[in-house]
């Protein structure tokens, strides 16, 4: 990947810029959107016992972008299986849960799930994700991000420097 740099000598590559982190903070979008983000929130949740709630989130987002009637009949039921029945082994918590019966599943559409995605998103944006901006699994990933900007040669440039000036 090539690196562009402005005439601030910041370099704008589309990757890294700005930060993943300052992204991650920025908005739970933008988290979601970055598979090292995902990742890391993950890493979160699960510590929290509440990672159904992105998995859950994830894969009503794949849901949405599944053409084919038969693939999206068993994804649904899938989904349906795994978060929303009463049996589900990583069941998240939705209000408006219980109506949703598998009738529903024989006729699906790619929205089905939305009002309750849209929920958990809710519960993550004002729940989890707070915690998680402020977590230390977070704040290392930043920290690390950080020191990799400051080359160290640049400290020891200046540590010269004023070796120099101060004679």
């Amino acid at each position: 990947m090539e690196h562009i740099h402005g005439s601030d000598g910041s370099s704008s590559s589309s990757q890294q810029n700005p930060k993943s982190t300052a992204k991650w903070a920025a908005s739970l979008e933008n988290l979601l959107e970055d598979p090292e983000g995902v990742k890391r929130f993950r890493e979160f949740l699960k510590k929290e016992f509440s990672e159904e709630n992105v998995l859950f989130w994830l894969a009503c987002e794949d849901f949405k972008k599944t053409q084919d009637k038969k693939q999206m009949q068993e994804k649904a039921k899938e989904i349906y299986m795994t978060f929303l029945s009463s049996k589900a082994s990583s069941q998240v918590n939705v209000e408006g849960q219980s109506r949703l019966n598998e009738k529903i599943l024989e006729e699906p559409h790619p929205l089905m799930f939305q009002k309750l995605q849209d929920q958990i998103f809710n519960l993550m944006k004002y729940d989890s994700y707070s915690r998680f901006l402020k977590s230390d699994l977070f704040l290392k990933h930043k920290r690390t991000e950080e020191e990799e900007e400051d080359p160290p040669d640049a400290q020891t440039a200046a540590k010269r420097a004023s070796r120099i000036y101060n004679t």
